[in-house]
């Protein structure tokens, strides 16, 4: 059975309407001036690349917001692996309107498919049976994390956490400002929620065992060697949730979950992704005639 997924109107909305008025501002001079009012027309996004289907909602809510009376038909899943010259999802009704959105369209889902696929692509070279999962970062568009979250568990990632008030995660910084690893996770324990978790990051073995020893719930090996990990696998036994961050690549990831480690974290998913190519094409009909 095909994973369903969910994105909220209320998390994209904002981001949509301002991306369109960023873009239509006044009006489109080019349109107005080469499309007749009435004119209607049917539109096809197509993949360009093999890519994972990640958008049809953003697509959909684009065209919706300019022109309620377009149709928009979202015919591939979220999720699914496509091939190039795949038709995604199609828009029927006025032209005008159907150009008028189209490059605020592609913005969103060339990049929400490029995540998604970046994201599947680390999530399968994964051991076979590995427990390990794949979580992103936030190292996220400003304005556009929740899509860009979104996309990662499209692929097949996992979510670290939302916002600075969803979780507890000490990092290299607040060691420094606060005086150490114990007196960070002491200071984090007396205010944090009973139902809430402490992550501590650390960078070398001796900070390990003191986030240990202070009973941290979570640990996060920063950049840490693989011969490092093995060494922090073997002595935190189980005691804590082990986490690996920094520089980590596809080849990484096998050696990193047979290793142990329970996450891998990874910044790229949505720091650096390349766009996906998709591309949206007018049919010639009787419309145009």
């Amino acid at each position: 059975m095909r994973e369903s997924f969910e994105l909220p109107h209320i998390l994209f909305e904002a981001a949509v309407l301002r991306a369109l008025e960023e873009d239509v501002g006044s009006g489109d001079l080019t349109t107005e001036a080469c499309v007749d009012a009435d004119a209607v027309a049917t539109a096809h996004a197509v993949a360009r690349e093999p890519l994972v289907v990640c958008g049809g909602p953003v697509f959909a809510a684009v065209f919706r917001r300019l022109d309620a009376t377009l149709i928009v038909d979202l015919a591939a899943a979220e999720g699914a692996r496509v091939g190039a010259s795949t038709r995604l999802w199609t828009v029927r009704g006025r032209a005008r309107s159907i150009l008028m959105g189209e490059r605020v369209a592609l913005n969103f889902v060339q990049r929400m498919c490029g995540v998604a696929t970046r994201t599947r692509a680390f999530v399968d070279v994964l051991p076979v049976g590995s427990p390990t999962r794949i979580a992103d970062t936030r190292k996220t568009t400003p304005g556009l994390r929740a899509i860009e979250r979104y996309a990662v568990r499209v692929g097949g990632g996992r979510n670290h956490r939302d916002n600075l008030g969803a979780a507890v995660l000490i990092k290299d910084n607040h060691i420094v400002a606060c005086g150490g690893v114990t007196a960070a996770i002491e200071r984090a324990r007396a205010i944090t929620p009973h139902s809430g978790k402490i992550e501590c990051e650390v960078d070398t073995l001796e900070q390990l065992d003191e986030a240990l020893s202070a009973h941290a719930d979570i640990v996060l090996l920063d950049n840490m060697s693989i011969e490092l990990i093995v060494e922090a696998v073997r002595r935190t036994r189980g005691r804590a949730i082990l986490e690996a961050s920094g520089g980590v690549t596809l080849e990484r990831v096998g050696e990193l979950s047979r290793a142990g480690i329970d996450v891998i974290s990874v910044g790229a998913l949505t720091h650096s992704i390349r766009a996906a190519d998709v591309g949206l094409d007018f049919e010639q009909g009787p419309e145009w005639a």
